[in-house]
């Protein structure tokens, strides 16, 4: 009976929602903290205080938490007006960022826009809002009953202008989520294993060849699987060095909270692209893996939600979404383990980026609208205690 029960608990499909809520919730919560710990001495010696950067994020995650309710709480049909602007607002701003000269440039990268208190990358809010747009194309050709329409020339284009634009300002790191999250829509729009199979290996083929067309990239190409390297590890070898030495001495628990070693200027991104490497070094093997757990709930529930979906909209797009929060998280933890190259993407919900948060979160949004949209879903929050959460 205790048997049953679980699995009936389990398979309910209003667990998915609460999954998801719990999951982004802890995530980001955690991210907090994690950003505190990471950033105080880079936060301390560039802003002159350890609140800097917390401060900043914490800001970033109040505006992002009403948002989300706003987002959630709105038509499908009143996405689809979004899908519709957005995508011409998210080109439009790639190419201002890239050739109206107020373009800021942060490690190399020419993808960002300062306002003075705070810098925005366009991008970000770029990916959720070709999602969207991809999103509303592939639902409306599924609609019209047109299965034979050219997918890849549907939503392709768009998705190649914005890799375009993204790549001349030199973020290769960006540019790679945009085109795995196209090969994921294009995989569940249906595309013939075939031409899938063609199209993944242009793209993997045009990936090494920007490889070898910057040096830097190459350097960090060669030493990933051994940062170690006499010759490297005092260049291109070192911040994946100390990011495995921040891993390697958390042990099973960890070294403690805020008492990271590799933060006090070894680890170069310790609170961004490296924020994974203060949690092993911190919370050891016990927060790593607790974290990878609460990523891979949240994609889960996100996959599951896209699959109950009977909107196709709501299908399309938020099987990108989880693509895009899987393809990061993969890049971001591949990176600080040293089994990828250095990309220079961020963890979602955890690391530090406003311009991520509030862009992850707009998609987390759109998700759980999907789920109340859910006929089932729905019906079981209406007869739970927790108002709040319908």
């Amino acid at each position: 009976m205790q048997i049953e029960q679980k699995q009936s608990v389990f398979k309910r499909p209003v667990n998915l929602y609460y999954m998801l809520l719990a999951s982004s919730t802890i995530l980001s919560l955690f991210g907090l903290v994690m950003v505190f710990s990471a950033s105080s001495i880079y936060s301390l010696e560039n802003k002159g205080t350890t609140y800097a950067i917390i401060f900043r994020q914490l800001l970033f995650l109040a505006l992002s938490i009403p948002m989300t309710w706003a987002l959630s709480r709105i038509s499908l049909a009143q996405w689809k007006v979004f899908a519709k602007i957005g995508v011409l607002f998210s080109v439009a701003l790639l190419a201002v960022v890239q050739f109206a000269r107020v373009g800021k440039t942060v490690n190399g990268n020419h993808n960002w826009i300062s306002l003075g208190f705070v810098d925005v990358q366009p991008s970000e809010l770029a990916k959720f809002l070709v999602i969207l747009w991809a999103g509303f194309i592939l639902a409306r050709r599924e609609k019209s009953g047109d299965i034979q329409a050219n997918v890849i020339k549907l939503i392709a284009p768009v998705f190649l202008v914005c890799i375009l634009l993204v790549l001349i300002g030199g973020d290769l790191g960006t540019a790679s989520v945009f085109a795995f999250v196209l090969a994921g829509l294009l995989w569940v729009s249906g595309v013939r294993l075939g031409i899938f199979a063609l199209v993944t290996s242009i793209g993997f083929f045009g990936i090494a060849v920007l490889i070898m067309s910057e040096t830097y990239r190459v350097q960090r190409f060669l030493v990933f699987l051994n940062p170690f390297a006499e010759d490297q590890y005092q260049n291109f070898g070192w911040q994946p060095a100390h990011s495995l030495l921040g891993l390697a001495s958390g042990g099973l628990f960890g070294v403690g909270l805020g008492a990271s070693r590799q933060k006090w200027g070894n680890l170069a991104e310790a609170h961004t692209d490296f924020i994974f490497s203060v949690i092993g070094e911190e919370l050891g093997l016990f927060g790593a893996v607790a974290t990878l757990f609460l990523l891979a709930v949240l994609i889960f529930a996100i996959f599951r939600i896209a699959q109950r979906a009977n909107e196709p909209m709501d299908r399309y797009v938020c099987c990108g979404i989880g693509c895009w929060i899987g393809i990061q998280t993969i890049l971001n933890i591949g990176s600080a383990i040293s089994v990828l190259p250095v990309v220079g993407v961020t963890l979602p919900l955890i690391s530090y980026g406003g311009s991520a948060l509030i862009s992850t979160f707009m998609g987390i949004a759109f998700v759980i609208g999907a789920a109340r949209r859910d006929a089932e879903i729905y019906s079981e929050l209406q007869k739970s205690g927790w108002t709040w959460l319908r």
